[in-house]
């Protein structure tokens, strides 16, 4: 009898077993379904905590749409900041100035700026003309505009900045947004041999997203601050091939024309505001069209207008030569003066002529 009651209980004992497993009270099985907080993240949230209006759950959801930094709230507009956080339009903005406020983000002396300046790096293309053109390459920081009819160079100087950024910056990553499907592995691999690297580590670290309209292609802008923030890629170059096709094709009509220029300035201003966090070069190339009213001079003028005009730090003219060559015009520029280079684009390689 005695043996039949020790079985029983042990019976009764497996029995338990799961169900202890399965408690509430069992602290170490709850561990692994709580979702992570942010403090169990790299980020240290103790200045985000510090903000007036941010608990620990506005700090993880905060972290959780990018924002894991006090210069990235200090630059949000109060519209991102309630997206991310669902909060009202006081609190984004009360969070939003007790961040620059930390940062101390009012005026500051020329020296200072100059010594930000001296981060700025500059992508050599490998072309000597060109690069002397740009004052020493396409700089980062900025948005680089290249416009010019179909067969100018753009795409190819897109494709072999993609090869040059990661000679000069080994390690580092390029993001080519493509909307017109132009994007060719094979030509990177031409200009990576040209360039002296392996081609297929050059291509490893090159990230391609195919846009199929604008609202993609914005999200696709957006994106890039993920693979920055949470997947620590050390992306140093940004390509949008083109940059007007899918806005040019989707908003027909002057009475469209308020709506497709607002949603471009918005566009221009993601990546803007990526060139200058993150010190990132961002190359755009943009479409042409032919203006019937000019009578002298060259009739084509870049799409976008004033928006992206204003939007870009430098814009290049680009347009045929002679024997099979290619001529570039600076035609805007913070602080280089207006000229033209010549150059070829070769097999694999762009060159002097």
């Amino acid at each position: 009898m005695a043996k039949e009651k020790e079985e029983k209980i042990e019976k009764a004992d497996k029995n338990k077993e799961p169900k202890v497993q399965g408690s509430k009270s069992c602290d170490t099985n709850n561990s692994e379904v709580k979702p992570q907080s942010p403090e169990d993240t790299d980020v240290s949230v103790d200045d985000i905590l510090s903000l007036p209006g941010v608990g620990s759950a506005t700090a993880d959801k905060l972290i959780s749409a990018g924002y894991d930094t006090m210069m990235s709230i200090a630059v949000a507009s109060p519209d991102e900041i309630m997206d991310a956080t669902a909060l009202g339009d006081s609190v984004a903005r009360r969070i939003i100035s007790a961040a620059r406020n930390k940062l101390e983000m009012g005026f500051e002396s020329g020296d200072i700026l100059l010594e930000k300046r001296s981060r700025v790096m500059k992508i050599d293309i490998g072309c000597k003309a060109l690069n002397e053109l740009l004052g020493g390459g396409f700089e980062s920081g900025a948005i680089t505009e290249c416009f010019g009819e179909f067969g100018s160079g753009k795409t190819q100087i897109a494709h072999l900045l993609c090869v040059r950024v990661q000679k000069q910056n080994p390690g580092c990553y390029a993001v080519y947004i493509d909307t017109e499907n132009t994007f060719r592995p094979e030509r990177i691999a031409q200009y990576a041999k040209g360039a002296g690297l392996d081609p297929t580590q050059v291509l490893q670290h090159i990230k391609v997203a195919r846009a199929y309209n604008s609202d993609h292609q914005m999200l696709l802008a957006e994106k890039i601050e993920d693979l920055i923030t949470k997947q620590k890629l050390d992306v140093k170059l940004v390509v949008v091939d083109s940059l007007t096709a899918h806005f040019r094709a989707e908003f027909v009509g002057r009475g469209t024309l308020a709506d497709r220029q607002q949603k471009l300035n918005r566009h221009m201003h993601i990546l803007l505001k990526l060139a200058d966090t993150y010190n990132i070069c961002v190359n755009v190339t943009n479409q042409v069209m032919a203006r019937p009213d000019t009578f002298f001079g060259d009739p084509t003028a870049a799409i976008g207008g004033h928006i992206v005009a204003h939007a870009s730090t430098f814009r290049m003219y680009l347009r045929k030569g002679k024997k099979n060559t290619r001529v570039a015009k600076l035609i805007d520029s913070p602080n280089l003066p207006e000229g033209e280079a010549g150059f070829v684009v070769e097999t694999d390689k762009i060159s002097d002529i």
